[in-house]
């Protein structure tokens, strides 16, 4: 623990002391110790003395070198130190109670300090030093919901800095010469270094997370939804991001639904019955699911819905079984978890939980299918008035019977295009049959439903590709969404029957794409295919009018029908798009963009050759959007890219992180000798066009994805098994906490570029009509927008004004009302006149409201500063005239 310095006689000390180790300013010695620098540190244990110990010669040792005198060094580091007593001090009171007295004394100081709106809440705070150049400013930095505040007052100069979270640009961690772990903030024009955090794990976590939360929630709201904890901006504290932050990654770890909120994590050990010994991890429970993940990374994972379980019981508490519970589930499977500390409380919380999904969603189960992975578990009913096959799934339709007994539909699953007659003991049927073999004696062993133990075993089984026979169930078993189609039914029938037959921009654009959707596969070649994918993705349209459609749904949602049945595709294009990609198909595919992004960050660290030849990465994360869009389906011959599909379902977004960079690794050299794009593109679409699948039981479905001419030379051909095992073996050390993290990360750098890519639009469309110089012109533009801004912070004095809406046309985006416009006008405009200037700045919005919404854009806004600097005589006498006019007069 840190202590108030004190001064002391170093020549009583030596009497008493062992010097155990010295720098410069500090000595370290065998009880407590005394220093010349003026500083002291006393620790319970070894461990934690050694821990400040280096904690000053990181952070402190060399920035005291940049002060000339001994006075200055002493006036640092009492203050350094007293704030990070300070800082010590609340932290053990925030664990102990709501609002602690010493957050209350500095929501205070940031009150009076700031002079923000009592809208502006603050989160936390916490001393550090702030860089200028290479000189420390020792104060404090406050974090609040929109902003992000420093104070010092050091060697008397008062030092103030607000930096609004929504011009953050870049957030990251840096080293220097001088510091090993500097926060690096960077705006538009300005980097700002903050060091010497006594935690900076957790200010860097929470910097991220509000960074995050108030970009998205500003710049990206259509897209995002906010937890219901976060609903309120006024409300938010450093628990609920906390909160916030552990639910993404359960949700994300686990590739549950959005909706579902954590509830606790609990230590426990869980018996695996295939290693016949328990398992150590972590249990988490939620609304509608109970986890368990091993704490050794691969070892073990388990997914329980409320829904299989039935029944949850306590155990007698043994020395070999402490506190014990049993849950058992509806295929006749019971999982043992022992060592849960507040059993009582937790089985109780559970028993609860589970009383209300069984009360909410009652299903019928089937469960003489259950040993039958192939069949659905499921009865769920459809409201549609009839019924057909289609490539072994069950098609809605609106067909009375006499035009269904007319129409013959020939059975388009892969199954058909299978050889048939007898086969050699290695051919393609017989490996084919090999590895069904396989999954059976996995499912005897690890279950067969949702709930079985996942563990790194399946893993090498999905990447040597699931069988064709197994595929769709097991995508509906990978994903969880068993779950959706179990706890939903008749809802896809009603969908359908709501949704056909409307016409709208969405459905034009569907009907578009639909012969666009594998017009190689003889499954797309007729009406009754056709008429599958236009239902499926006319529903989802219809259930999801923020995605509605977006191009590349057209080509997943044709492979999904080809496994599986119309209601369960449909299910399936829901949890893809809902939960495994977010915010890919939205107006802006801003998922995609983020991934872009953090694919280009893993080339530079996996792949640092490639990188350092190819100096702009932009252009390969630009080739690789449809590889994320399609998940290399559109690029990659079906019966390999199925296989990319299997490792996808079972993984997420991380098989195809590393599954691209085994591409572009085993495309490196001829990436290297490229010379522009272009060369690049078709290195990589004749590769992947030559990426066959040998195990694959039909013949391969002709591809047109690579374009090169007849002198080249024929491009070698890669198994996809080999493609992927590489991939995993080279490139699986990524975690879902890392990619995560990634995300957050660059989802700041990409919205701000899309706002960047907004502000220069605008800026284009308005320079030619105005005479004001482009970089005044900028200025004015940051100048509206953060006007703008203001209004989203805090209370709206108009109700009606809109938030930030980035499908409006770029030069709509940004608008402001009357309030707003009077601030400007006082600011900006050449036409102030004291007492008069109010109801002149009141009378000038009036007229620029055109359609009398009380906001104006941009545009409006500019157009009347620059007649008033710019104009000709006559139109500032005409402006002023019209300005006279009283209100709905205007001429």
């Amino acid at each position: 623990m840190w202590l108030k310095p004190e001064e002391v006689l170093l020549k009583n000390a030596l009497k008493l002391w062992v010097t155990q180790k010295s720098s410069c300013y500090f000595i370290l010695q065998r009880r407590r110790g005394h220093g010349e620098g003026g500083g002291r540190l006393t620790g319970a244990t070894l461990e934690e003395i050694n821990q400040h110990w280096d904690w000053l010669e990181q952070n402190l040792l060399h920035t005291l070198s940049v002060f000339d005198n001994k006075d200055d060094i002493a006036s640092f580091v009492k203050g350094k130190v007293k704030a990070l007593i300070a800082e010590e001090t609340s932290s053990r009171l925030a664990e102990q109670e709501e609002e602690p007295e010493k957050f209350r004394e500095a929501l205070v100081k940031f009150e009076a300090r700031f002079n923000f709106p009592e809208a502006e809440k603050l989160v936390t705070y916490y001393s550090c030093c702030c860089w200028k150049g290479r000189v420390p400013r020792q104060g404090w930095l406050y974090l609040s919901i929109n902003h992000l505040c420093f104070y010092s007052f050091f060697l008397g100069k008062e030092l103030k800095l607000v930096v609004p979270w929504v011009d953050v640009q870049r957030l990251e961690r840096t080293s220097n010469v001088f510091l090993t772990d500097t926060i690096r903030i960077t705006t538009q024009n300005k980097e700002r270094d903050f060091s010497m955090f006594l935690n900076l794990d957790e200010v860097f976590k929470i910097m991220e997370q509000l960074a995050d939360v108030t970009l998205r929630r500003l710049l990206d709201n259509e897209g995002f939804d906010l937890d219901p904890g976060l609903q309120e901006p006024s409300q938010i504290t450093k628990r609920d991001l906390e909160a916030r932050a552990q639910n993404e990654f359960f949700r994300a770890f686990f590739r549950l639904p959005r909706r579902e909120k954590l509830h606790a994590v609990l230590d426990c050990s869980l018996w695996t019955p295939f290693s016949r010994c328990h398992t150590a991890g972590q249990m988490f429970t939620s609304d509608s699911y109970i986890c368990f993940a091993s704490k050794e990374a691969g070892c073990c994972k388990v997914i329980l819905p409320l829904r299989e379980v039935v029944s949850i019981e306590k155990m007698e508490d043994t020395s070999l079984l402490p506190n014990p519970i049993i849950v058992s589930i509806r295929s006749k499977m019971a999982f043992q978890f022992i060592e849960l500390r507040d059993r009582d409380s937790l089985v109780e919380g559970l028993l609860a939980r589970l009383k209300l999904v069984h009360a909410d969603h009652p299903v019928r189960y089937d469960t003489t299918m259950d040993e039958d992975l192939t069949s659905p578990v499921f009865h769920s009913t459809s409201l549609c008035s009839g019924n057909h096959r289609f490539g072994g799934l069950e098609m809605v339709s609106s067909q009375n019977s006499e035009e269904r007994e007319k129409e013959t539909s020939p059975r388009m699953h892969p199954e058909a295009f299978r050889p048939s007659g007898s086969q050699s003991p290695d051919s393609r049927l017989s490996r084919e049959q090999i590895k069904v073999s396989l999954w059976n004696d996995h499912f005897a062993e690890y279950g067969r439903t949702v709930c079985m133990f996942r563990t790194e075993k399946i893993r090498k089984l999905v990447a040597m590709g699931i069988p064709e026979s197994l595929r769709g169930r097991l995508w509906l078993l990978f994903s969880d969404a068993v779950t959706d189609l179990a706890a939903h039914p008749g809802y896809y029938g009603n969908l359908v029957e709501e949704s056909m037959g409307k016409c709208c921009l969405v459905t034009e654009e569907i009907e578009r794409d639909l012969h666009r959707s594998l017009p190689e596969h003889p499954a797309f070649q007729n009406e009754t295919g056709i008429a599958a994918l236009r239902r499926v993705l006319t529903a989802y349209a219809h259930r999801n009018p923020k995605i509605g459609y977006c191009q590349s749904m057209n080509i997943l949602t044709s492979v999904l029908l080809l496994y599986a049945k119309e209601e369960e595709a449909f299910w399936l294009l829901v949890a893809v798009c809902e939960r495994m990609l977010p915010d890919y198909f939205n107006h802006r595919v801003i998922g995609a963009q983020v991934d872009q992004s953090v694919f280009e960050e893993l080339i530079k660290e996996q792949l640092p050759e490639l990188a350092e030849h190819m100096h702009d990465l932009s252009a390969l994360a630009s080739i690789s959007l449809s590889w994320f869009l399609t998940l290399f389906l559109s690029i990659m011959p079906l019966e390999s890219a199925v296989n990319v599909v299997d490792c996808f379902f079972y993984d997420g977004i991380k098989a195809i992180f590393q599954l691209g960079l085994a591409v572009l690794e085993a495309t490196a050299e001829d990436l290297c000798g490229s010379k522009d794009d272009s060369q690049a593109l078709m290195v990589l679409s004749r590769f992947l066009d030559h990426v066959k699948n040998e195990d694959s039981p039909g013949p391969p479905i002709g591809s047109h994805h690579a374009f090169f001419s007849d002198d080249q030379e024929p491009c070698p051909v890669t198994d996809i098994a080999d493609l992927i095992r590489d991939s995993y073996e080279k490139f699986g050390d990524q975690s879902v906490a890392q990619i995560e993290h990634m995300r957050c990360r660059h989802r700041i750098r990409v919205l701000q570029g899309h706002e960047d890519t907004t502000k220069q639009n605008v800026l284009r469309v308005v320079i030619p009509e105005v005479s004001i110089l482009p970089e005044d012109l900028e200025e004015l533009y940051d100048l509206f927008k953060r006007e703008h801004m203001m209004s989203c912070y805090w209370e709206q004095p108009w109700p009606m004004a809109p938030r930030h809406d980035p499908s409006r046309p770029y030069a709509e985006q940004y608008r402001i009302d009357a309030q707003q416009f009077a601030r400007l006008f006082q600011l900006v405009s050449p036409w102030t006149c004291g007492a008069h200037t109010e109801i002149l700045a009141e009378r000038t919005f009036r007229l620029l409201d055109e359609n009398m919404d009380h906001l104006i854009e941009f545009k409006a806004f500019v157009s009347c500063l620059d007649i008033m600097y710019n104009g000709e005589m006559n139109e500032k006498i005409k402006l002023l005239y019209r300005l006279h006019i009283p209100p709905g007069k205007k001429v």
